[in-house]
């Protein structure tokens, strides 16, 4: 019983370290906005988190179109 909680224990952790690198990698070091996979990563993460992704995205591409997730309500502008 134990080696089952502990394999499941590290799949959880490998998943959650691959997601979320791979969003990492997206809010820091992305050379496209729109990246798609990267949009639902975002969009999908806790509001804290998407925020400080959307502010890191922003700081970046400030001039181009924001992507889903991080657009005001209604508009086309940044949050």
């Amino acid at each position: 019983m134990k080696r089952l909680l502990f394999v499941l224990l590290v799949a959880v952790v490998a998943v959650v370290g691959v997601i979320g690198g791979r969003w990492w990698i997206y809010v820091t070091n992305t050379s496209d906005p729109l990246d798609e996979v990267g949009i639902e990563l975002n969009s999908r993460m806790p509001e804290p988190l998407r925020k400080w992704g959307c502010a890191k995205l922003k700081a970046n591409f400030h001039d181009r179109l924001p992507p889903y997730g991080c657009a005001a309500i209604g508009s086309t502008d940044w949050e």
